[in-house]
Parts: C-alpha cells; sequence; structure tokens
C-alpha cells in the first residue's frame, strides 16, 4: 500500500525491543526488527556489524534503538572494559545503526528515532557508573541529532526504570527482590515492556510529531517524585 510506514526496531527479539515490534505492529506498521540471533521474520545484527541496507525498504519512518546493559558494580570494581563494553553497546551500537539508515530516513518527510536511556543519569544511583556513564552520552547524542536533523526527523528518547524483562532477570529473581523494587518507586509497582512500548510507538509515530531533542522518563516517578 501506498501509505505503508516502515518502521525499523533493532533489538526486537525481547523485552522492550519485542513489545514495541507487536505495538506497531498492532497499529497496522510494516515493522522490521533485528536481533542478535535471528528468528526467521528478523534481520542478523550484532554490535559489531553492519546492517545489510539491502533487505530494508528504501524509505523508513521510524528507527528504535534498543539494545543495552545492566553492568552493576562497585565503582572500584569496574574496569576500562566494563566502561568500553557499556559504552559501546548502548551508543556506538546506536551510532553504526543511525549512520547506516540517514539515508533512508531522510526518504521520508517525518522520520522519527527512539533511543533508551536510564532512570540513573538524572537519578544517581550507587553501583550505576557504567551504564549511566554509558546512558548519559547517549542522552547528548539524543539532543545533538534532534537539532542536527531537524525538520524532517525527530530524535527522542526514554529514561525507564528497571523493567521487568530479561536484561532484568537476575535483579527481579526472587518476590522478595520484585517487591523491595517495587516499593522504592512512588507508584509502587515495577515498568512492564508494554508500558515502555506505549510511550516509544507514540515517539516513533506522527502522534508526537512536535516532540523532538527529549528524553521522558517513564520511571513509576523514582526520578522527579518523592512520596
Amino acid at each position: 500500500m501506498a501509505d505503508t510506514q516502515n518502521f525499523l526496531v533493532v533489538g526486537g527479539r525481547t523485552g522492550i525491543g519485542l513489545a514495541l515490534v507487536q505495538e506497531l505492529s498492532h497499529q497496522g506498521k510494516q515493522v522490521i526488527s533485528t536481533s542478535r540471533n535471528a528468528h526467521p521474520h528478523q534481520l542478523p545484527y550484532s554490535i559489531e556489524s553492519t546492517l545489510d541496507l539491502e533487505q530494508l525498504p528504501p524509505v523508513l519512518h521510524g528507527v528504535a534503538y534498543c539494545p543495552g546493559t545492566i553492568n552493576l558494580k562497585p565503582f572500584h570494581r569496574l574496569t576500562l572494559q566494563d566502561f568500553r563494553t557499556d559504552f559501546e553497546v548502548n551508543v556506538s551500537g546506536a551510532i553504526r545503526v543511525l549512520q547506516q539508515v540517514y539515508p533512508l530516513l531522510k526518504n521520508s518527510n517525518h522520520a522519527a528515532v527512539v533511543l533508551f536511556s536510564s532512570v540513573a543519569v538524572q537519578q544517581g544511583m550507587p553501583f550505576h557508573a557504567s551504564v549511566a556513564t554509558a546512558k548519559g552520552a547517549l542522552e547528548g547524542l539524543t539532543r545533538s541529532l534532534a537539532a542536527e536533523w531537524a525538520p524532517k526527523i525527530r530524535v527522542n528518547a526514554i529514561a525507564p526504570s528497571l523493567t521487568d524483562t530479561p536484561l532484568a532477570e537476575k535483579l527481579l529473581a526472587t518476590e522478595e527482590k520484585r517487591k523491595a523494587s517495587a516499593a522504592r518507586h512512588p507508584l509502587q509497582q515495577i515498568g512492564s515492556p508494554n508500558d515502555i512500548a506505549r510511550l516509544a510507538a507514540f515517539l516513533l509515530t506522527d502522534s508526537s510529531r512536535w516532540i523532538t531533542g527529549q528524553v521522558l522518563h517513564a520511571d513509576g516517578g523514582l526520578s522527579g517524585v518523592r512520596v
């Protein structure tokens, strides 16, 4: 169909990425998904690789980069390699993808990009030095690209708190851990992948056509509310 909109979700096999693929598909969008271990309907992708642009449509209306890390250690136990790894997955990987698909985004007059930060960038948390450093860089990239790529391409980021995904399973492995995590949030609950995916879909589509350069905090109130 002539009015079909095409969206690329990098890291769409599990967690927030999978929920976003499902949300966009439910809205009738054409979704291309990538993952490290691709299913038959996904394109293979690794952080170090390049995308095969011949497998993508000539026009992309939106891109979401979902790969991330949770590497929580005391600062004195973090190595430079820990910092490099978190930066490579969260920032360098996003840079590679966006540089590759930029021509496809330009072919649309109303494209959008969504990146994923963390509540730990704004809300200082112990043991988060490495991931918060990487995600802080990603927020800088978000604002810089929003300025550079306006008005045709909008760029925003979402900064979730701990979300119930496979990436966080060790932190939510017991009922006690789940209760303790929920209790830290003013809304007294843990976020779900669908909570974040609905916000990401909003930012990717024309419903948010007047929003760019923003970092939206979907974190149960953790970064801005005290109760």
